[in-house]
């Protein structure tokens, strides 16, 4: 590089740190300044020979992620600090010590924290994903600024990831999908939750990205002329009652329209509310609320409002802090249209999220705030020990999920996940009354434990101490705190059981002349058609496994161990040679077990099968099912000790598998139509249909119709066939 280009790009990089200082959306003191300008000299220092693949030097990364921190998220200069130097601890000589010793340890802590995410492993599956994503959760127990500075730098990541090869772009949006966006929305941060969803589907999907982003383009004018035209209708209204706002329009997210295009299988054009229409009014904090309600009686004065769409979320804020108040009501021709009023506080929130609600308290209550929110996100945490996957699916429901509020007996509001049963509830009071319950009341009557709960309800929970979880409580219960809890007693209690049950099937194979080992127990897992040894336990010790049937086992196994001898006696027959080329060309498709299932597989190295070979599946701990060939030297050593972990397969022929799909159709009714559609369908198409639905309702029909095609090429063709019949308005696979 020339001494010019870099001179050039040191004026860049002081020019990018004043921006930092002047976009801040705390108010930074003297100390904040001298903080923050350390950080950015170590950082400059540190990573002064580093460079980006996309050329550009690598500080730039770092300043990036802490204008997010200090702009779009709102944080404090800690934070600010912390983006800077959150690769200095893994990329750089710099060690923990030396940020410690020069920046304290709140910053320290903080950079530890996002050293230890990034020295997670990069290449993993989705199991070694939820367990990274948990740990990374766990982090949270040392400060909840360290998921903050992570979402920024993914978010800028994400910003810049058009140098990549194509592989990385996916796994990395993937990922961005899979994890970090339901922490921002958890988070509050809904600004940033909808660009990473935006960003992850122009990596995943680049041409359905395109097409919905062009066609919002084109809209543009027409929604804006629309919300001119909602607004001068209450316009004059508002300004009689002496208010100060704004109003302003927010087009849906592009992948909050594709999920809406997927989901209810319409295009682009039929997507009716592609916006919503804020009305952002100033405010003392003491009229707020009033002022809300004065907006919403003008807004309703001229538009029909939808009285199954009002969200109050001014008397009850949602979870993460977002208040306002949403309405849906009939806009100018006659479309519906989502109106949010917010004060300009509660905009803020709104954007910012948490970094928002802290700027309005001091001191103490700043610091209280941050605890109160990470108790909530600890509560989904607590139990560490359970599966990793079902962890974080369970965890991404609760992200997600939207939100009801009932009260406990004595009139305090609790948060609800939507679904929430009184089991639940219980489970959110205490642990302890979660493990007592032995009945609910719902507003004074008595209920099922898998009652679903409204908002509004008055929920009192019925506790006995005899009452305790049994397996039936995991159909009851909907939150991840709940089922962890239930899930972890039900394993104790089992475990318990089954160690009483080992000593009785000892006792009771001792008696038949048998002794209790490794081998046995794999032998009675397969006879009893089980998964494991203590399911095995676990059914002698509470007698679903009786004398008669131990009996059973003993009298099948000594006989199979005579059979074994006499075998050994003979000679096997030479098998003949199978014609591989053959065999090869026709059947090259695994399926496994008795119900020939298609499941996911590997081949296995140590004797490399080929379609045709005869093999069995060997379901592995960690590399799910690997596939060995049946005369493979490791195959007799696999059956014999792990004889329960393995399963059935063979190679069948996949241009012959025939799949069944759903085709819905909407339309007008008339004669003969049922019948014109049977006969494109097996007449035409000679295609076989299994299942025929038609209903009738108003002149209009609809109808479901189960096919069965040998690919997706005659699916197409059939659902293109069947537009062109009269009287027919839409055709759907489900």
């Amino acid at each position: 590089m020339t001494q010019a280009t870099i001179e050039k790009e040191n004026k860049l990089i002081a020019k990018q740190y004043k921006e930092l200082l002047r976009i801040s959306y705390q108010t930074l003191t003297h100390d904040d300044k001298k903080l923050i300008r350390s950080a950015f000299e170590v950082a400059v220092d540190a990573h002064k020979d580093q460079r980006r693949k996309s050329g550009e030097a690598y500080i730039f990364h770092p300043i990036a992620v802490a204008k997010i921190v200090a702009s779009e998220i709102g944080l404090d200069a800690v934070s600010i600090a912390s983006a800077l130097l959150h690769d200095v601890v893994e990329d750089t000589e710099y060690t923990l010590d030396d940020i410690d010793r020069m920046f304290g340890e709140s910053v320290a802590r903080i950079v530890d924290g996002l050293t230890k995410i990034s020295h997670l492993k990069k290449d993993m599956n989705i199991s070694q994903q939820a367990e990274n994503f948990r740990k990374m959760l766990l982090t949270l127990n040392d400060d909840v600024r360290v998921i903050i500075i992570k979402i920024a730098d993914r978010y800028h990541n994400m910003l810049t990831m058009d140098s990549m090869p194509e592989h990385k772009q996916v796994k990395i949006s993937s990922e961005t999908l899979y994890i970090y966006a339901p922490l921002a929305h958890r988070i509050g941060l809904y600004n940033i939750k909808t660009e990473l969803e935006d960003l992850s589907l122009k990596y995943t999907e680049p041409e359905v990205y395109e097409d919905i982003k062009s066609k919002v383009e084109e809209s543009k004018e027409e929604q804006q002329a629309y919300i001119d035209s909602f607004s001068d209708i209450i316009d004059n209204s508002l300004k009689k009652e002496g208010l100060s706002y704004i109003i302003k329009g927010r087009m849906k997210s592009i992948f909050s329209m594709r999920k809406k295009m997927k989901t209810q299988n319409v295009s682009f054009n039929e997507i009716y509310d592609k916006f919503a229409i804020r009305i952002i009014y100033k405010s003392t904090i003491q009229d707020e609320k009033f002022l809300a309600w004065k907006i919403y009686s003008i807004v309703t004065d001229h538009f029909t409002p939808n009285p199954v769409r009002l969200r109050d979320w001014i008397s009850s804020p949602k979870s993460t802090g977002y208040e306002a108040l949403h309405i849906t009501v009939m806009g100018p021709k006659g479309r519906w249209v989502e109106v949010q009023i917010r004060s300009e506080r509660m905009h803020e929130i709104a954007e910012k999220g948490y970094a928002a609600h802290f700027k309005y308290k001091h001191g103490d209550q700043k610091e209280q705030g941050i605890e109160i929110w990470l108790n909530k996100l600890q509560e989904a945490l607590e139990n560490a020990n359970s599966n990793a996957v079902d962890f974080v699916e369970e965890f991404k429901l609760n992200l997600y999920s939207k939100e009801i509020f009932v009260f406990t007996p004595k009139g305090e509001l609790r948060s609800l996940p939507k679904g929430a049963t009184p089991l639940d509830f219980s489970f959110n009071i205490h642990t302890e009354v979660g493990m007592r319950t032995r009945g609910a009341k719902v507003n004074g009557k008595l209920v099922p434990l898998n009652t679903t709960l409204h908002s509004g309800d008055q929920v009192e929970i019925i506790t006995s101490n005899q009452a305790k979880p049994n397996q039936n409580w995991l159909d009851y219960a909907n939150t991840a705190r709940a089922r962890s809890k239930i899930k972890s007693v039900l394993r104790e209690e089992k475990k318990s059981i089954g160690e009483d049950g080992k000593e009785i099937l000892r006792r009771k194979l001792r008696s038949q002349k048998i002794t209790l080992n490794e081998d046995v127990i794999n032998k009675m897992v397969i006879f009893f058609k089980l998964k494991t040894s203590l399911d095995l336990f676990y059914r002698v010790g509470v007698g679903s496994i009786d004398n008669q049937m131990i009996k059973d086992f003993s009298s099948s196994y000594n006989n199979a161990f005579i059979s074994f001898f006499k075998n050994k006696i003979r000679r096997n027959p030479v098998p003949e040679d199978i014609n591989k080329e053959e065999i090869t060309s026709k059947y090259d498709m695994l399926v496994f077990g008795k119900e020939e299932e298609k499941l996911d597989y590997t081949l296995s190295q140590c004797c490399n099968p080929i379609p045709g070979d005869e093999v069995f599946g060997f379901v592995s701990v960690s590399e799910g099912i690997k596939v060995h060939k049946k005369n493979c030297p490791n195959a007799i050593s696999l059956q014999s000790n792990y004889a329960y972990r393995i399963i059935s397969a063979k190679w069948v022929d996949s241009s012959q598998e025939e799949f069944k799909a759903d085709i819905e159709l909407t339309g007008i009714d008339n004669l003969g139509l049922v019948s014109e559609i049977t006969d494109m369908i097996s007449g035409n198409m000679h295609v076989n249909m299994r299942n025929l639905n038609f209903s009738t309702d108003g002149g209009t029909f609809k109808g479901q119709i189960t096919v069965v095609v040998k690919n997706n090429v005659i699916l197409t063709k059939l659902i293109q066939n069947l537009k062109q019949i009269g009287g027919i308005d839409k055709v759907a696979r489900l």
